[in-house]
């Protein structure tokens, strides 16, 4: 009996010892080697915080702003965004549009897209004062650079993250923001612009009066654009309107949460799911998620565009395209994330 009970104990604590292991190998899949703090690629993962709505807003025509409090919050830089996890589950991107100084709160807005893929109609129908919702980040992959002149392009709700942009300039810097949207109703922080380049302020009271503020209702015409050499030139807004500003200046900065859509240079290949045993056929013009979910539609997934992390699988064989905005170069040595990456070799090995 002595005999039997010990290798019972000795059994109990293997198996307690096995689920202890495994849960800090999944909290951290390099364990016991550290994260990198600054990967050379992608983004680190940021811990998720638990904050509470204390201020909602209509700040113009269709677009909510949200105020979110907590304590001590990380700090951030103009251009930087949170990921919101929405009550749903759904995981979005917008860029915080406060003030950096401030670690009690962060300040987003988001506009309703009526025919988008169902975040923005959340945000607006059912996030309410007193909620609590879970965010993670802040993460900046738009950050101002320090230039001899700057040139900002904003369509519509394209002006959050250039806002804190504006605001924190160099005192006499040289900069001219170029605002468009539908009209003016619909254009968030629009007096606050027009302050920051001295519209309607008496000249003696202009703290930038090097700055210009042309505000366009309807298609702003690019080609007007005084652009300096050497200035830097940031942009945010609609699809049509960034391509446009790419298009006339190559060397923009861009802000969009949105994956690569087109399909030029894509092509097919296959992907085996080892533990499902099936072999899929993913198509140019769509993605390894699209065609995984019709094999195991339980497969979870949120934004779609490479920001959130929740459809990352590991990757047994094959060579990766990899084009997240999220994973650090370890995690992508052995997985991707399956809503917008690709392959590079004829054929992926998942393991799922």
């Amino acid at each position: 009996m002595p005999k039997l009970r010990n290798l019972v104990l000795v059994a109990g604590a293997a198996l307690l010892t096995r689920r202890a292991l495994r849960r800090r190998i999944q909290a951290s899949p390099l364990w016991p080697m550290p994260a990198l703090e600054k990967p050379t690629s992608g983004r680190p993962r940021s811990r998720a915080l638990r904050l509470l709505v204390t201020s909602r807003e209509t700040v113009a025509e269709g677009v909510v702003q949200l105020r979110l409090e907590g304590r001590d919050l990380p700090c951030w830089e103009p251009g930087a965004h949170l990921d919101l996890v929405l009550p749903s589950g759904l995981v979005r991107q917008y860029s915080l549009c406060g003030d950096p100084e401030d670690t009690s709160s962060y300040t987003v807005a988001t506009r309703m897209v009526e025919d988008g893929r169902g975040g923005s109609r959340e945000v607006h129908e059912q996030v309410t004062e007193g909620m609590e919702l879970e965010v993670r980040g802040p993460r900046n992959r738009f950050p101002l650079v320090e230039a001899p002149s700057y040139v900002f392009v904003a369509g519509g709700i394209g002006i959050t993250p250039l806002l804190p942009m504006l605001r924190a300039l160099p005192e006499r810097a040289e900069w001219r923001l170029l605002y468009a949207g539908r009209d003016r109703a619909s254009m968030p922080f629009l007096e606050e612009v027009e302050k920051l380049g001295g519209m309607g302020v008496p000249p003696g009271e202009r703290s930038r009066a090097r700055g210009r503020v042309t505000i366009v209702e309807g298609r702003p015409d690019l080609d007007a654009l005084e652009v300096s050499e050497g200035a830097a030139v940031y942009a945010c807004g609609p699809k049509g309107l960034m391509a446009a500003v790419a298009a006339r200046f190559p060397d923009v900065r861009l802000e969009r949460f949105a994956p690569r859509t087109s399909s030029d240079g894509n092509t097919e290949f296959e992907v085996e799911l080892r533990r499902s045993g099936r072999t899929l056929t993913v198509p140019p013009d769509s993605t390894v998620l699209a065609a995984v979910r019709r094999e195991l539609p339980g497969t979870a997934y949120s934004c779609e565009q490479g920001f959130c992390g929740t459809c990352q699988q590991r990757v047994l064989e094959g060579e990766i395209d990899h084009r997240d905005e999220l994973l650090t170069d370890e995690e992508r040595a052995g997985s991707m994330l399956i809503c917008v990456s690709r392959a590079r070799s004829d054929r992926l090995v998942l393991d799922m």
